[in-house]
């Protein structure tokens, strides 16, 4: 249910391609087989899940956990693609078009923004649907930005301050102003650093994915709190490692069943295995 009584319904959605919630995965050695040990080498490389958690807030924008609304949480290390279509049954089976507001929140991360808007559309979101860069990840590129801007770190922390505070504000046009500004006096390897950090903001500027100050009138989540702690708990915590070598397969499992543990619906989760033997499913 994604619009109960009472007023609740607004759905954030968030998404990320996480940089520190690494796997190393175990990639046999083509070749042959070690003539002591019968067996092929492996490498183990590191490689990226990519994660998405959908929850409900009530008009205190507080997230709402419970048997009627439940929180959802999954992910792949399949790619994007196979993402996409574990995303797409959850929606629908939640009812996302039902949904009085949906807000999608998201890293950098290129494929959220050409994949998951689109999909949304296609499954009849509803007309007040926002999206957002994470506030946290865009305040990172702009301390990269005020860093290249000033020599003195005192000048370059006070700027960056009263920059967060503008952005929360919705002015991210006057931020992009005193960007220019800055970069028309700048020269060198710096100038370039900040050349692409302003770009960065001016693209999700352009493409309204920095209406933060509309978000925090909602009392809607502007960062992806919910998304990066799922990847500290699941990933970080019990599948990542530098002595944890993972086949593929046994590393998705174990992220789906950590997203149920976490999302709190283990019980239920556990029920519908046991009832899928009882009442198997036919053709």
């Amino acid at each position: 249910m994604v619009s109960p009584v009472g007023g609740v319904g607004f759905r954030p959605v968030e998404l990320a391609n996480p940089k520190g919630g690494r796997s190393r995965i175990r990639i046999n050695k083509k070749g042959r087989k070690n003539s002591q040990t019968k067996r092929h080498g492996f490498i183990g490389k590191w490689v990226e899940p990519k994660l998405f958690t959908i929850y409900v807030v009530d008009e205190q924008g507080k997230k709402i956990n419970s048997s009627e609304i439940p929180i959802t949480n999954d992910g792949t290390y399949e790619g994007y693609k196979a993402l996409l279509d574990i995303l797409e049954a959850y929606l629908v089976d939640l009812g996302i078009s039902q949904a009085k507001q949906v807000l999608l929140i998201g890293d950098g991360a290129e494929w959220i923004w050409i994949h998951i808007p689109p999909l949304l559309a296609r499954l009849g979101c509803p007309v007040e649907t926002y999206q957002l860069f994470d506030f946290y990840h865009v305040t990172e590129n702009i301390k990269v930005f005020a860093d290249a801007a000033f020599n003195e770190e005192v000048q370059s922390k006070e700027w960056f301050i009263k920059i967060r505070k503008t952005l929360k504000k919705g002015k991210a046009k006057s931020l992009i102003s005193q960007m220019d500004e800055l970069i028309a006096v700048a020269t060198g390897e710096r100038c370039k650093i900040m050349v692409v950090k302003r770009n960065y903001i001016l693209d999700a500027y352009r493409k309204g994915r920095l209406n933060y100050d509309k978000a925090i009138n909602k009392k809607l989540p502007i960062g992806s709190g919910a998304i990066e702690s799922l990847i500290r708990q699941v990933v970080n915590l019990r599948i990542k490692g530098n002595s944890k070598f993972w086949l593929k397969e046994n590393a998705e499992v174990m992220l789906h069943l950590r997203c149920q543990w976490i999302a709190g619906s283990w019980d239920n989760f556990c029920g519908s295995i046991f009832n899928s033997f009882i009442k198997p499913q036919t053709a």
